[in-house]
């Protein structure tokens, strides 16, 4: 697509302080009515985002639906429902040393706002931290991958149609557009993308002590104990990576299987193939194609990191790589090394859940962490391991709840959102005292007569 000017790009930044200035995006009923306004946009052009996606990334009406326009559309209608409570101001209590004042907590917005989000999910995370914007007050700017063109197209047609550029706007553009508008000073950066590009982002925001959301990835890890249900397990793993191509954040990207269970395993993950896909994946309208030849290519060379159990078939043609789990991977391979963003599945075997644990925690934080076994043993993993989400006993399905915050630790991300909290990630807190006139204690007063008095008080 056509690169927004660096004088655009200035323009509209210009004009959405100066609309934010005026107080607008402040009013309850202006910020409902939006998202309303923007409820209604999404379900009016569900079929037009369906084939875009299809026309991108080869992803059927079905799963577009699933993992992106609902979730959306159920996200919108949580803030309408929610909007008016959690933008009351929270009183808290004072302590004796305040007394007569009381104390408050006001959520008031940051600002103008600005939302880059990657290709793999060009819809859901695009358009969901900008509920939070418009649900805390904020302005923004939104930038699309261009890896998408038509997913990017219809964002932008939509945004047009339903707001003016001073209130939100569309940017678009490679990563030259993105240094320009890192560039700009914005009151939030919400960033989706690798940890390497999340870096740059921080390093740019830092230049203005602009706060940050960065939703990155890593290598998220997948228990497979010996007391685990091995149907069960390996029909939710296959399901987890086979989702989008797994051109997903918190895809299962490499497998601790215990060795008593590994063949079990293997052949419960083919019959779950079977039944997704019949005897081809490729000719299933349902398994989504890499998004790019750069992508496919990357993720074809991991093939050779090890030996294919399962699948390894791949197409140049149509960018298709099979569902495929690796054995003898080693740990320091690039397999093993870089988040996959792809169908292939390398896969460890271990003895003693705390050798497999260990490992784990050897490397950088996960985005999520997937175990599965019976209680007494994913309680264990939990306990001894950290990553800014998880499932047991299922995968992906902890990203569904808005009740639950969403995010990495570490470096796999920073900050939060979803629900409530993507309300929050765009609000200030602000801290307000409110004390009355009719009295005024001398106890605070130099020269502190009442000093031993108000030390046994504090």
């Amino acid at each position: 697509m056509e690169n927004t000017s660096l004088e655009q790009i200035k323009t509209i930044v210009a004009k959405q302080q100066s609309f934010f200035k005026t107080g607008k995006t402040k009013d309850l009923c202006f910020r409902k009515q939006a998202l309303k306004n923007f409820l209604s946009a999404v379900e009016k052009n569900e079929q037009a985002i369906a084939d875009a996606l299809w026309k991108d990334l080869h992803k059927s009406y079905e799963e577009a639906y699933l993992t992106e326009i609902s979730l959306v559309k159920g996200e919108i209608k949580n803030h309408i429902r929610h909007l008016r409570k959690w933008a009351k101001p929270q009183c808290v209590l004072s302590p004796l040393a305040l007394f007569p004042s009381s104390s408050k907590i006001i959520s008031e917005p940051l600002g103008c706002s600005l939302i880059i989000a990657p290709w793999n999910y060009p819809v859901l995370l695009l358009l969901s931290p900008l509920i939070g914007a418009i649900s805390a007050g904020c302005t923004a700017i939104l930038k699309p991958s261009p890896y998408v063109p038509n997913v990017s197209r219809i964002m932008q047609e939509i945004i047009e149609s339903t707001f003016s550029d001073e209130y939100i706007a569309v940017v678009q553009g490679n990563r030259e557009v993105n240094s320009q508008l890192l560039e700009q000073k914005f009151d939030i950066i919400f960033f989706t993308g690798s940890p390497d590009l999340g870096k740059i982002v921080m390093g740019a925001a830092a230049k203005n002590l602009t706060p940050v959301v960065l939703e990155l990835g890593g290598k998220s890890p997948c228990f497979v104990s010996e007391d685990a249900n091995i149907t069960l397990a390996a029909r939710r793993i296959a399901w987890g990576k086979c989702l989008n191509a797994g051109q997903t954040c918190i895809a299962p990207d490499y497998l601790l299987v215990h060795e008593n269970v590994k063949d079990a395993f293997i052949a419960e993950f083919k019959k779950a193939l079977q039944k997704f896909y019949a005897e081809n994946p490729q000719a299933s309208k349902h398994f989504v194609r890499l998004v790019s030849e750069k992508a496919y290519q990357r993720v074809k060379s991991y093939l050779s990191d090890g030996n294919a159990i399962v699948g390894g078939k791949f197409d140049d043609a149509e960018r298709y790589i099979e569902p495929t789990i690796l054995e003898n991977v080693s740990p320091d391979s690039p397999v093993m090394t870089t988040e996959i963003f792809g169908p292939i599945l390398p896969m460890l075997t271990y003895k003693d859940i705390d050798e497999a644990i260990a490992f784990v925690n050897s490397r950088p934080k996960p985005l999520a962490l997937y175990a599965f076994g019976a209680n007494k043993t994913t309680k264990k993993i939990l306990k001894e391991t950290t990553s800014g989400g998880a499932c047991v006993n299922d995968t992906i399905m902890h990203i569904v709840n808005h009740n639950m915050p969403f995010g990495g630790v570490g470096n796999s991300g920073l900050g939060k959102y979803h629900g409530k909290l993507s309300f929050d990630a765009f609000s200030n807190k602000r801290a307000v005292v409110f004390t009355p006139t009719w009295i005024d204690l001398p106890v605070r007063y130099m020269p502190y007569k009442f000093f031993l008095l108000m030390k046994q008080i504090l």
